[in-house]
């Protein structure tokens, strides 16, 4: 066992549900669903559509489950934003919401949001901090007092402090990918967010080193660093049935894996030059061509593929110990296209989850 090797966690894998945009009606809806079939919670990105109101929409219809953002666009709201609707979806889900935040890529922050997108993990620290700050004054902890390289909050007069409740020790967790931002989620975060295109030897080799240096530099411990772990995962009992997810989980790696700062996973698998053949297919607009440069030994680093009996079984022996909670990228859709099909992955949340 390598210095970096996670340890053995005494609690089972939580599993959740990935979702995006929605209305509130179906938002609800969906909710009491994964919560009927025994999922652990749901974890909501923001795209399109800001993820609060049907985040607020589903926690009413299904009381029992985690709610958490995968994540939330951090630079354009100010900490305070950020950490007053945290508190309060906290407040109301008694405890069931974890903050997820991430810095988003500079096209998006500068072009679609117009702020400011410098240096980004220095400001995703910052930016955390002042999070957490401001949670510590609503907690009556101490006056809001954080001056920051980025971030400067100091004023909390007490009619414009959140209502007091007892729910305030909320997590507040940030995505990262490479070197410098897996580090600061090491000082400051309480989980990690990984990218959905990841492999077990880039968890290992990589990801939980480079945190655990950052835990080191701000004397924290690495083991209460929670990993929330987004799951490519295509169950199915014949290949028609596995045909459609296994295309669909190619196309999104092959998505992602145009992306320069992701080829280095490519790399370190032995795959040399499929980014670069991946971004002349897609300037091609040839997007089955960009899904079948993911050959199925790819898809066996960057997804599970098996089937239905067998998928809680695999999803343990490959994230057990390693992640505090597995997110199905794909179950969505296929729910959506099927209600019937959230029974067969209830099934394997359970099992999981076990």
């Amino acid at each position: 066992m390598s210095e970096f090797a996670p340890h053995p966690k005494e609690s089972a894998v939580e599993f959740d549900l990935m979702t995006g945009s929605s209305s509130w009606n179906d938002a609800a809806d969906l909710a009491r669903k994964v919560e009927g079939a025994g999922f652990s919670g749901m974890l909501y990105t923001e795209t399109g559509q800001v993820p609060w109101m049907q985040l607020a929409a589903a926690a009413m219809a299904a009381p029992s489950l985690t709610f958490t953002t995968g994540i939330a666009v951090a630079f354009p709201r100010s900490p305070m934003v950020s950490a007053q609707i945290a508190w309060e979806l906290a407040g109301e889900t008694k405890g069931r919401f974890r903050l997820g935040l991430g810095s988003q890529v500079k096209g998006h922050i500068v072009r679609r949001y117009s702020s400011e997108f410098d240096r980004p993990a220095a400001r995703m620290r910052d930016y955390t901090e002042a999070v957490k700050a401001c949670l510590r004054a609503f907690r009556r902890e101490e006056k809001l007092s954080h001056e920051g390289e980025f971030f400067n909050l100091s004023l909390l007069p007490a009619q414009w402090t959140p209502r007091n409740h007892d729910y305030g020790d909320i997590k507040v967790d940030i995505s990262s990918v490479g070197p410098v931002m897996n580090g600061v989620a090491g000082e400051v975060a309480d989980g990690v967010h990984v990218h959905p295109m990841h492999t077990m030897h880039y968890i290992r080799e990589r990801l939980l080193p480079e945190v655990a240096r950052g835990a080191e530099r701000a004397g924290r411990d690495v083991d209460e660093i929670d990993l929330i772990v987004p799951v490519f995962a295509a169950p199915g009992d014949s290949p028609d049935e596995l045909a459609p997810l296994v295309q669909r989980a190619k196309t999104q790696i092959a998505f992602y894996g145009t992306t320069p700062n992701y080829s280095f996973q490519f790399t370190d698998l032995g795959y040399e030059g499929v980014t670069s053949a991946l971004r002349e297919h897609m300037a091609a607009g040839d997007i089955a061509g960009m899904a079948d440069c993911i050959t199925d030994d790819m898809l066996d680093h960057f997804a599970l593929v098996a089937p239905w009996n067998e998928m809680a079984d695999r999803l343990r022996d490959r994230y057990d110990g390693t992640a505090a909670r597995v997110v199905m990228y794909l179950a969505e859709e296929q729910i959506r296209k099927d209600p019937d099909m959230v029974h067969k992955w209830g099934d394997v949340a359970q099992a999981t989850r076990s």
